[in-house]
């Protein structure tokens, strides 16, 4: 199974954030590829058109809510501190599976 990592890039801790994202990523069992914060897509598109099958992030503070909210629509979410799992939205009106 497939991860894509993302830590803001305007954290004061990136490597501490990014340890913690691979620390996740093994943890759960996941290949972990990186998003591109450099990247014309923004963090949902680069999402959408990965392929993976979770969003490992080192805490929900490094997305914003609508970024969150349309990654959801394709994958799942899984957060390093506070340790949070966020399931994808259900295709049937909203209901979370």
């Amino acid at each position: 199974m497939d991860a894509i990592g993302w830590i803001d890039p305007s954290s004061p801790i990136p490597e501490w954030d990014s340890a913690q994202v691979r620390r996740l990523a093994r943890r759960l069992g996941y290949a972990l590829r990186w998003a591109d914060p450099g990247s014309p897509l923004g963090l949902a598109e680069q999402v959408e058109s990965s392929g993976a099958d979770v969003l490992l992030l080192s805490s929900s503070a490094h997305a914003d809510v609508l970024t969150l909210d349309r990654v959801m629509a394709t994958v799942d979410v899984e957060c390093a501190a506070p340790r949070a799992s966020f399931g994808r939205w259900s295709p049937v009106a909203g209901v979370h599976r």
